[in-house]
């Protein structure tokens, strides 16, 4: 019995890819005919690669070998994490060519952080690259979810509206929040399109969500530092608080998202309630 190739392995790895994608992953119109085959055609993948078909056919039957110019379309084609990409180029024999970048870690600046403490009657989280959640205040907690419970990994602000049904459940009109909270990620996206945290974002959340798909090619983006956001609370009922975001100096891209209420308002007196309930607890459970 004899080993395929790696020609031959490369493109059983690209039908097997293909096969997985729908139009609409990638962003191209769904006609509503029946498709002859499971996810993405051969003309598909060689449109969205800027390749010829026969040049793809090919590639799929093990006939030709790709280029490293190659691999890197077909990659950004078929929406390749990057653990898919260095099998790819493995199965090619290629190097390698993507920019390797160390990851850094987010931290949140010290003065910020005491800033979050010293807010003791209003919600605050601070954002950073890509919306991750970094830090947040005993009232955001109340708010929103215990953010530490949540995996460091999933502590992103577009992520947990997507798949989070409690953080869902806070937004009555979550079909439009979210839609926002994608446009803000879109406009992350413009200052570093190659982050590969970021593409593991986007795609993990195309394959999971097809509203999300959806908003995401369609580039709407946003940069509102301010404004009013409505909530529904299983413990407190509805509140209209006025959101404000402030953007640190230091060039970390790190931002102060601060959630307040007027005074005398049945939302301020909501949070207050939802404030001393929260205390309460906390204090029972120690």
């Amino acid at each position: 019995m004899t080993t395929p190739s790696g020609s031959a392995r490369l493109g059983d790895f690209l039908k097997a890819r293909r096969a997985q994608l729908t139009p609409r992953d990638v962003g191209l119109p769904e006609t509503g005919t029946r498709r002859k085959v499971a996810g993405l055609r051969r003309t598909e993948v060689a449109q969205l690669a800027a390749i010829s078909v026969e040049y793809y056919t090919r590639l799929e039957q093990g006939r030709v070998q790709a280029s490293a110019t190659v691999l890197a379309t077909l990659a950004r084609a078929l929406l390749l994490d990057d653990d898919q990409q260095t099998y790819l180029y493995d199965l090619a024999g290629k190097a390698d060519a993507r920019p390797r970048r160390r990851r850094t870690v987010q931290r949140v600046r010290p003065a910020i952080r005491r800033l979050l403490d010293q807010l003791t009657e209003t919600p605050a989280i601070v954002l950073g690259k890509r919306l991750d959640i970094l830090g947040w205040n005993t009232a955001a907690t109340a708010l929103y979810v215990d953010f530490a419970q949540v995996a460091p990994a999933r502590r992103n602000y577009v992520h947990l509206m997507f798949t989070e049904p409690a953080f869902r459940a806070l937004h009555p009109h979550w079909q439009h929040d979210a839609r926002v909270a994608v446009s803000a990620l879109r406009m992350e996206a413009a200052t570093d399109p190659e982050d590969p945290e970021l593409a593991r974002l986007v795609g993990e959340l195309s394959v999971q969500n097809g509203d999300f798909r959806t908003w995401w090619v369609e580039h709407r983006v946003t940069s509102a530092g301010f404004g009013t956001k409505n909530y529904r609370h299983p413990l407190v009922g509805d509140l209209t608080l006025d959101c404000d975001t402030w953007l640190s100096p230091d060039g970390s891209g790190q931002r102060l998202m601060v959630l307040t209420a007027e005074p005398g308002t049945p939302s301020r007196d909501a949070l207050d309630i939802l404030l001393s309930w929260n205390a309460e607890h906390s204090a029972a459970e120690r």
